[in-house]
């Protein structure tokens, strides 16, 4: 029987799976020059986790899943790209592994410049992955969550020790190196869980917190999601803006060259990027930062709605942006970067409160 080709899995709807699918991705490759995994996945209606695996034994490494306690042993390698994304924002630092920690429940590593916070439970599957490209081969280390959506990646650069690269590689390889991963379909994200909102208390609680950590914990006490939460809260705790902020914001912390965070997450993995940020560039939809250790690609038009957001804490109110998609996802935030003891800077707030007025949200 002849080999199928993409058009031919496509018109006859015939799961892909095997030397199937990665002959079906390799066909796209060649019409697509670039396509990106994840997107590719998309294409052939498969998991990304599920299109790596089917490269097992071709460049692909079924690893050992352990939650995210590899990431103890990737301190060893130095210097790395550290890779964090959702469905409208990637986000890349470089730099070492450093003060990592994981528990059964959470994670961290806190670096200078690889700072994440890590929610082991959805680290399902492992995959290392040797390809090559045009300046050689290069490595990385691919983790999933049980419905096969990249969670976190590490992938290899110029000064990272390429012999512990492959000593990792070698001591977390699978027993199992079939290409078969048992996916699962993802839970559906429900942010708004009470629609009876009880303003008051949700105002008293909010003035009451004296840590911006203490936020997810006092909505869930209170059954209000974190858009709901903005939506009621009043102007004076979340002032929804317009999308056009992001850029705004990004150009304004560029010109004064303060230093600014950017958080970027999934159910996973949470990245951080602390720091100026210098080299701005539009593309298409993609709003970009292109500095040398941190790249942000986001796109413009998946933020649905933009809120500034004013907590107290301790040491006074911490000012944030955060952006949302039209499904309720917080996919980006944006800070001052502070440390614990000092209060937030005055010229961060008065960037803030130079974005305009978004369109009014439905209660």
């Amino acid at each position: 029987m002849a080999e199928l080709g993409l058009d031919d899995i496509a018109r006859r709807q015939i799961p892909l799976s095997g030397g199937s699918l990665r002959k079906a991705w390799e066909e796209l490759r060649d019409r697509q020059k670039g396509v990106r995994a994840r997107d590719a996945a998309g294409v052939l209606g498969v998991s990304e986790a599920g299109l790596i695996a089917s490269l097992i034994g071709d460049g692909a490494t079924k690893l050992k899943s352990e939650g995210a306690n590899i990431i103890k042993d990737v301190t060893a390698l130095g210097p790395v790209m550290a890779l964090t994304r959702n469905d409208h924002v990637v986000h890349e630092k470089i730099g070492p592994y450093i003060d990592v920690s994981i528990e059964k429940a959470h994670g961290l590593v806190l670096g200078d410049k690889i700072d994440l916070r890590i929610f082991p439970a959805q680290w399902r599957h492992a995959l290392a992955l040797v390809e090559e490209t045009k300046d050689g081969l290069r490595r990385s280390i691919q983790i999933f969550d049980g419905a096969g959506t990249a969670v976190h990646k590490i992938y290899q650069k110029p000064h990272t020790d390429i012999a512990a690269f492959d000593r990792l590689i070698a001591a977390w390889t699978s027993p199992d190196q079939s290409p078969f991963l048992d996916i699962k379909m993802p839970a559906k994200r429900d942010d708004a869980v009470n629609d009876d909102v009880d303003v008051a208390a949700l105002r008293a609680s909010w003035l009451a917190m004296q840590d911006t950590h203490e936020f997810f914990g006092r909505l869930r006490k209170l059954k209000v999601g974190r858009l709901q939460a903005f939506k009621h809260a009043g102007e004076d705790l979340a002032r929804r803006v317009s999308p056009a902020s992001l850029a705004a914001t990004l150009e304004g912390a560029r010109d004064s060259g303060m230093a600014i965070m950017v958080f970027v997450g999934n159910p996973g993995c949470i990245q951080i990027h602390k720091g100026p940020v210098v080299n701005l560039k539009r593309m298409g939809p993609w709003f970009n930062v292109l500095d040398p250790e941190f790249n942000l690609h986001l796109r413009e038009d998946a933020i649905d709605s933009a809120w500034v957001v004013r907590k107290p804490t301790r040491d006074g109110d911490v000012t944030s942006l955060e952006l949302f998609d039209r499904d309720g996802f917080c996919f980006a935030q944006l800070f001052s970067a502070r440390k614990d003891g000092k209060a937030e800077a005055q010229a961060w707030r008065d960037l803030l409160a130079l974005s305009p007025a978004g369109e009014q949200a439905a209660a």
